[in-house]
């Protein structure tokens, strides 16, 4: 492709070249394509709280898309701009029934979104007893589920410890019928929950749009299912090798793994 006008990255597994840190490469390609007036944009399923020790790292005080699409979050203001999608309390609790039935032993999770990354006013977090994180636990205040889907929330999360992501998220859609969208971001027992239509895709759509940017002129990088509709809707698809089969067919280019800096190697055909 040209040179891109807009730059997308999903964060984990992507843009981050361990579970934290970005390499220097990357820093001072992401800083290059700044400095040249292109917009990087990080696009994940991370909530807002999330997103600071990758952006100061990264040097990026603009947009972030999270929550898979349900958030537009300015950086630099510290501010939730747009909220996409919420999950009313009645739709939750027959989600949960369903999820019952179709995952025993699941355990469930609510993320919430108030005005800024942290609101000390709201619980951004709930989790019930034994709600497992593939990325480590120790985050989320636990609660009785009725409290879990008491709350609109803009993802519900899934967790089971002895099934994989893609098993649940199998079992999830065979009785969900689309009521909800079903997606992953970790192969480790999670799969994500959000209303229907609510993607990464959308949600670049509209930092996009307020950046006066179209889709032929993105690029996007991504590693996981949640990320197939955003690299689908940029001009320019890049997989990490090291990313799902799924994502790997849906890409128009795959790259290097993350830990070897797949998305600097690509960056630096321009930057």
């Amino acid at each position: 492709m040209e040179r891109p006008r807009l730059i997308a990255s999903d964060v984990d597994g992507t843009l981050l070249s361990n579970a934290t840190h970005l390499s220097d490469r990357t820093v001072d390609v992401v800083g290059r394509a700044v400095g040249d007036g292109v917009p990087v944009v990080l696009v994940t399923g991370r909530p807002p709280r999330w997103i600071p020790q990758v952006a100061e790292q990264a040097g990026l005080t603009g947009y972030a898309v999270c929550a898979n699409g349900a958030i537009l979050y300015d950086i630099g203001a510290d501010r939730v701009l747009d909220v996409h999608g919420l999950l009313d309390p009645v739709l939750l609790s027959d989600v949960a029934d369903a999820l019952d039935r179709a995952i025993p032993g699941c355990r469930l999770a609510a993320e919430r979104v108030g005005t800024h990354a942290v609101d000390r006013d709201m619980k951004n977090f709930v989790i019930e007893t034994d709600y497992r994180n593939p990325w480590g636990d120790g985050e989320g205040a636990v609660v009785p589920r009725a409290e879990v889907l008491g709350h609109a929330a803009v993802k519900l999360l899934v967790s089971h410890s002895k099934m994989t992501s893609d098993a649940m998220a199998e079992a999830a859609r065979s009785v969900l019928d689309g009521t909800v969208d079903v997606t992953f971001s970790s192969g480790g027992g999670l799969i994500e929950l959000a209303a229907h239509g609510i993607t990464k895709a959308t949600g670049l759509a509209e930092v996009a749009q307020r950046l006066r940017a179209d889709s032929e002129g993105t690029i996007a990088f991504g590693d996981m299912p949640n990320d197939i509709e955003m690299l689908r809707w940029a001009g320019h698809g890049v997989a990490m090798a090291n990313a799902h089969p799924v994502v790997l067919e849906a890409a128009d280019e795959v790259t290097a793994p993350n830990s070897e800096d797949g998305v600097a190697q690509v960056l630096e055909r321009w930057f």
